[in-house]
């Protein structure tokens, strides 16, 4: 059953409605997450509503956790991308309307969360939620098959690039990876620990200044504090950014381009090819997935042409089988 065009326009519209031009100050309350206004989470019936941004928001968790008929973790990479991916993915089956339950952390700690049965603790909550599906980066989704802890195979969709996320103008006149070495520039990068970009950057790091650039980013810097190292660098970069905590920091393009889509003032200084690293999304099913029919119709529809438009909305790019990366 294929979708009509108009499908995916609904949905991007629905994800592009949230423009915040208006946020120029870091007091400024849409600044802070969450970004979507509500549209990242299909339930239907949400009773009393209670977001307090930077306070009670619980922004990287999406929908009702009781008894969901698909629950998916995702690296948080494409965060923004899960509103219209799942309101097409319901359009096109009907039966999963306002069931849907994802979470976008770091890939690593949603290892450590499959790894505790499926239960996490945000401040004073703590629920449980078995995942069907794990999508990360394809080095990292295969490890986890290579581990037992997710079904072969890893299933390749999408790609991305790295660039470098600036405040608006770029006041700091940034022109390339090797500026990041300034003691001047105030960074937030990925925590090697647990976010996977942090190895893609690092390659990147060394493809242009070598060894000694990766080192001033993510070694003397961190020692003298003019790099912070993020936890969940696809909020905290743009918002430390915008809170003047950080000039810059590297992460992926898509992630530029849905802040400048969102109207915060951010941009971004590219990253030419010889110095870029191209990152491999892919997806696999867990072991003992409680949903599996809906786990592989997920996969099945992110690899469809109708999957892959709402990723192109924010510059990613479809997966050829000849491609390289991490």
């Amino acid at each position: 059953m294929s979708m009509k065009p108009t499908v995916i326009a609904v949905a991007l519209a629905l994800i592009g409605a949230v423009s915040v031009a208006s946020a120029q100050t870091a007091n400024t309350p849409d600044v802070s997450p969450p970004w979507q206004h509500g549209q990242n989470n299909d339930a239907v019936n949400r009773g009393f509503e209670f977001t307090v941004p930077d306070a009670d928001n619980l922004a990287d968790f999406h929908g009702n956790p009781d008894h969901p008929a698909l629950a998916l973790y995702v690296g948080g990479n494409y965060f923004f991308a899960m509103a219209p991916l799942v309101k097409a993915f319901e359009a096109k089956y009907p039966e999963y309307k306002g069931r849907l339950y994802w979470e976008t952390i770091p890939p690593g700690l949603l290892v450590k969360q499959i790894q505790a049965g499926g239960t996490v603790t945000v401040g004073n909550m703590t629920w449980t939620v078995k995942p069907d599906v794990y999508l990360a980066g394809l080095k990292a989704v295969q490890k986890q098959v290579d581990a037992g802890l997710l079904q072969a195979p890893a299933v390749p969709y999408a790609t991305n690039t790295l660039t470098i996320m600036v405040a608006a103008g770029n006041p700091m006149h940034i022109e390339g990876l090797s500026d990041l070495s300034k003691p001047s520039i105030k960074l937030a990068m990925p925590n090697p620990a647990f976010e996977g970009i942090a190895r893609q950057i690092e390659a990147s790091l060394q493809k242009a200044g070598g060894k000694t650039l990766e080192t001033q980013v993510y070694d003397t810097k961190v020692t003298q504090g003019s790099t912070e190292l993020t936890h969940i660098h696809h909020r905290q970069t743009p918002l430390w950014i915008m809170q003047g905590r950080a000039d810059a920091g590297v992460t992926w393009q898509s992630e530029a381009v849905f802040q400048e889509q969102a109207g915060h003032p951010i941009s971004h200084v590219d990253i030419p090819a010889n110095q870029n690293t191209t990152a491999i999304y892919a997806g696999a099913i867990v072991k003992d997935a409680p949903h599996a029919q809906a786990a592989q119709r997920w996969l099945n529809f992110i690899q469809s042409k109708e999957g892959l438009a709402i990723f192109e909305h924010y510059g990613f790019k479809p997966y050829v089988a000849s491609q390289s990366g991490s």
